[in-house]
Order: structure tokens, then C-alpha cells, then sequence
């Protein structure tokens, strides 16, 4: 088993006895459902259904103060409290930024033989791994006592890139991008059947009429993998963006409608002089259908 310090991680702590439902009333994932050793993710959107911030969110136990603690990314962790400060009106509810003494690590490939608290299994796709929330100074003798051998960040990117989980800021734009663009709809993030929160006609009705034309895919690369942001073209017309890559496999969005076309007509899908393969084709035309119905 392997671990990994996440050096552009966050954490916020939400506490009061408000907590729970002013975050509930905010964000894409059920908050009320939050507990103890369990974790889930979500995003904080625009009026207009676009994503401020995507996080993963567990509960303290009781023995470590009982509040909610948000694992998100450091450049956005001063902004989104600011922003969370400021919906909270009169509830009891307090928000600290804790990054500065508290950090995420990432465990995969195994079970570990030991979870302190703040450990959950993160929720987005099976293999993922774990996330343990951790004071900054521990977190080496944190991921030996979980019996993980500590590696790179790099190396936790490969792996997130292979489970097909993209990234903000490289793989999309915060302020630019529905949640069903990267798929948070498919990993877990958005819960159709809880009540109201920012955004959320936009994105029920995204779900309900189908409409997503644009998606976060797995790809493959045959060559050197093109920069992040580098266009996909089928032909001479763009389809898509590169995203993040890493031992010749990467992320890519795409316009699933054009990519669909061109696996039709056999077009070669290119990002500079290099081609892109999807790795799983037959999803893409999945999804071509399921838009269009």
C-alpha cells in the first residue's frame, strides 16, 4: 500500500451546532448523511450551476470535536471559506481554515492496517483509495502506523488519473465547468434527491433533459503526452481539451457529440502531432446516445 502527502490540499473545519444544515443547504451532496469514518464529495456552484469549489467532506468524531472537516484544494481553501463566511448569516456555525496545521494524505493500493478518525474511503470511484485529514506534523508516522509506504505525489496522479477522476484546475476551470462536465453526476458528488442548494435547477436540469454534451474522459497517448489545455482536433475542427497525463494516459474534455462523429468516420483524433486514442470508445458513444434521447 502506498501513501502520498497532498501539498496542494486544504482542510476547513465547520463547527456549531448549525453546521450540518447550513452546509446541506449549499452544496451538491447530502450533508445530512455525513458521519464519522465516512466520506463524500461535493461542490460548492455558481446561481448559474457552475463549480466554485469541489471538496470531500467527512464528520469528526465526537473525540475529535464533532465537526465537519472539508478536504479541498489549498488555493481555493481561503477563498471558499471567505465565501462560506459569508452565507452563513446568522447560524451557529464557525469557519476556520486550518491548512496551515493539517494535512491530506492519500493512501491506494491496499487496505490499511490501521484508520485514525479523520480517515475515510474516498467516494468517487472504487480503488481510489483513502484520505486521511492529519495534524502536519504526524503524517509520516501516520501513513506507517496505516502500513502504507510513503511516495510521491506524482505517483498518487498517475493513479487518480487511471480511476478517471479529473482535477480542477488542470482538468477543468473552476467558474467555467457544470458538475456534470466532470462527471461528478457518475463519481459520487451530486445528490438529485435532497432539497435545495445553489445551482441546483441547473444541474437537475442538465440530469432530467440530458443535456451534458460535454464530458471528462480517459484517453491514451501515442507519443509524449501534449501540455494541459493543448485542443483535440478530429481533423481540423476542435473536439476537445487535454487535460492532466502521466505514463502516457491522461484525462481529456471532450465534446462527446464530435468525438462521437469522428470514431463514426474513423478521424484520427490529434493534440499537436500527437494521437489520442479514448480508452474506452464504446462509453463515449454511450453517453452520444443518453444526451440525445
Amino acid at each position: 500500500m502506498y501513501a502520498a502527502f497532498l501539498s496542494d490540499r486544504g482542510v476547513i473545519k465547520l463547527s456549531g451546532e448549525d453546521a450540518r444544515t447550513f452546509l446541506n443547504g449549499l452544496v451538491t451532496t447530502d450533508a445530512t448523511r455525513l458521519q464519522p469514518g465516512a466520506g463524500r464529495f461535493g461542490a460548492l456552484l455558481t446561481p448559474q450551476g457552475k463549480i466554485v469549489a469541489d471538496f470531500l467532506v467527512t464528520e469528526a468524531p465526537a473525540s475529535d470535536g464533532g465537526s465537519l472537516l472539508l478536504d479541498c484544494p489549498s488555493a481555493l481553501a481561503a477563498p471558499l471559506a471567505t465565501k462560506l463566511g459569508f452565507y452563513k448569516l446568522r447560524a451557529k456555525v464557525s469557519v476556520e481554515n486550518l491548512s496551515d496545521s493539517v494535512s491530506v494524505l492519500a493512501l491506494w493500493g491496499g487496505e490499511p492496517a490501521s484508520t485514525p478518525g479523520l480517515a475515510f474511503r474516498d467516494p468517487r470511484a472504487e480503488g481510489l483509495g483513502w484520505r486521511i485529514l492529519s495534524p502536519s506534523h504526524a503524517a509520516a508516522s501516520v501513513a506507517a502506523a496505516a502500513g502504507a509506504e510513503m511516495t510521491t505525489e506524482a505517483a498518487y496522479e498517475a493513479h487518480r488519473i487511471a480511476c478517471g477522476v479529473p482535477r480542477g484546475g488542470i482538468d477543468f476551470h473552476y467558474g467555467d465547468a457544470f458538475p456534470h462536465e466532470t462527471n461528478m453526476d457518475r463519481l459520487n458528488g451530486v445528490d438529485f434527491d435532497k432539497g435545495c442548494y445553489i445551482g441546483q435547477e441547473v444541474v437537475s436540469r442538465m440530469q432530467h433533459r440530458g443535456t451534458a454534451r460535454t464530458r471528462t474522459v480517459r484517453v491514451a497517448f501515442d507519443g509524449a503526452a501534449p501540455q494541459a489545455g493543448a485542443p483535440i482536433l478530429a481533423g481540423d475542427r476542435q473536439v476537445g481539451a487535454v487535460g492532466s497525463s502521466a505514463q502516457g494516459y491522461g484525462l481529456a474534455t471532450v465534446r462527446i457529440d464530435k468525438v462521437s462523429d469522428a470514431l463514426d468516420a474513423g478521424t484520427r483524433l490529434t493534440a499537436g502531432n500527437v494521437t489520442v486514442r479514448l480508452a474506452d470508445p464504446d462509453a463515449v458513444r454511450g453517453l452520444q446516445k443518453k444526451t440525445v434521447a
